[in-house]
């Protein structure tokens, strides 16, 4: 805890310094900014039945996760944007990060080691092809070069990054560390996206914008294993698909969003019926993995300003759920709903405040499988009882603006966790703290 205290007193120096390096002119060439957030949780004892090799733990201590991340990119051509993001994470959540399909803390990765290590996040190029003269300002922002964005264009994003950087945004239920910190509120929770352990990938995006209208695509590469830290560069074995159309519409003066994805992923995934089917004892989906086996799924995600001072948001997601989670988290259905205010009623217009419920839910072949006894990267508790697994989560975001600080407390109730209703409830208390230049 104390090493991770350190680490972070010493990274928000640094941000000082990069923030006040930072040129500022009309039209910004380059942009350069700095965040940290430190997530601490913990947890009340619960009653449980059993636990298993992935339960969530009865009784633990508090866990603290870290990330630092300098956000470098440049325009050296009118069309051209480079983006680098080196990055520090160490730390680790509760239960090192199982036993919950939804898991509470969206700042944390299932790496064994958690000392703080230092690698490379994203590293990529986006061009930009206008098809109008007719642009608009697009204002300086992490892994964004203020100047101006053609209301028409096509556009190529290639290199190391996030997939959800770009698809199954939310303006209200997004980024874990301004808003829900919980992993089935980041994204569609039934979206097994491509990803390394600490949500990286190899992609190619190509994005089409007209006005309210924007369809884009991605081709990236999957881990080598389930929830591996390297990726397969063996496409043709290896590779994920997602497509996604994005509508932007005015409801009574407020804008709104409608998201409608699809994707398929290849990878050598174990199946759940196999699995059963071969098993003497206790099932192991990865003692059936085989090439050629998919994943595909769908997604609908709504945003929508109702007044001056908050929204409110919609998600489904599903997923076939025949053969074995391999990037995400174990979750083959979802649906999720919130509201996100900000202070403005209360006279603390830059605070902001959120509550959500989310239900998750397993396809018939998953839930047998851990029924029987089986265990995939995140849950397992040796039998199972099914049950919907059911969160809510309220936090209240406090910025001190001057100091560039954001303190949020966080209170995260699940019910039937790891979709067993025999280990529960959980409480789970947690304070997020970001410094951001």
């Amino acid at each position: 805890m104390k090493q991770l205290f350190s680490i972070g007193i010493l990274a928000l120096s640094g941000g000082r310094l990069l923030a006040q390096d930072k040129k500022v002119d009309s039209i910004i060439p380059y942009t350069l900014h700095f965040q940290q957030t430190l997530v601490t949780q913990w947890h009340p004892d619960f009653s449980a039945k059993y636990s298993g090799a992935n339960s969530f733990r009865t009784h633990e201590k508090g866990a603290t996760s870290i990330t630092s991340t300098i956000y470098a990119g440049i325009r050296p051509w009118k069309n051209l944007e480079v983006y680098v993001n080196p990055e520090l994470a160490g730390g680790e959540g509760l239960s090192h990060a199982t036993g919950i399909a939804g898991f509470p803390n969206g700042e944390t990765f299932r790496v064994g080691d958690p000392k703080p290590k230092i690698y490379l996040a994203r590293a990529y190029g986006v061009y930009t092809l206008p098809l109008t003269t007719h642009s608009e300002v697009d204002a300086d922002d992490l892994n964004n070069v203020g100047g101006t964005t053609p209301t028409h264009y096509l556009r190529f994003i290639g290199g190391k990054y996030c997939l959800a950087d770009f698809f199954d945004q939310n303006t209200y239920s997004h980024d874990p560390r301004t808003q829900f910190m919980n992993w089935s509120l980041m994204s569609n929770a039934a979206w097994d996206y491509p990803a390394d352990v600490r949500g990286y990938t190899m992609a190619l995006t190509v994005q089409y914008r007209k006005d309210n209208w924007q369809v884009q695509a991605a081709t990236s590469l999957e881990p080598t294993v389930a929830n591996g830290p390297k990726l397969n560069y063996q496409y043709s074995r290896s590779n994920g698909e997602v497509l996604e159309v994005t509508h932007t519409h005015t409801l009574h003066q407020h804008e709104g969003n409608v998201r409608v994805m699809a994707f398929i992923n290849q990878a050598p995934m174990g199946n759940y019926n196999e699995a059963l089917k071969a098993a003497t004892d206790t099932p192991d989906i990865t003692a059936v993995r085989k090439d050629g086996r998919t994943k595909y799924g769908f997604g609908i995600n709504i945003d929508q300003e109702l007044t001056n001072s908050g929204g409110a948001f919609l998600k489904a997601s599903w997923n076939d759920g025949h053969n074995e989670t391999w990037a995400y988290t174990e979750i083959d259905r979802s649906i999720s709903a919130g509201w996100l205010q900000n202070g403005q009623g209360w006279h603390r217009a830059q605070d902001n405040a959120g509550v959500a419920m989310v239900v998750n839910g397993l396809s018939a072949d998953h839930r047998h499988y851990l029924e029987a006894g089986g265990t995939g990267f995140m849950v397992g508790d040796g039998q199972l009882s099914y049950a919907p697994e059911m969160i809510a989560e309220v936090f209240y975001q406090c910025n001190i603006t001057r100091l560039h600080i954001a303190l949020s407390p966080d209170y995260q109730f699940v019910l039937h966790p790891a979709y067993n209703r025999d280990r529960g409830p959980v409480n789970i208390i947690g304070l997020r703290t970001r410094v951001a230049f």
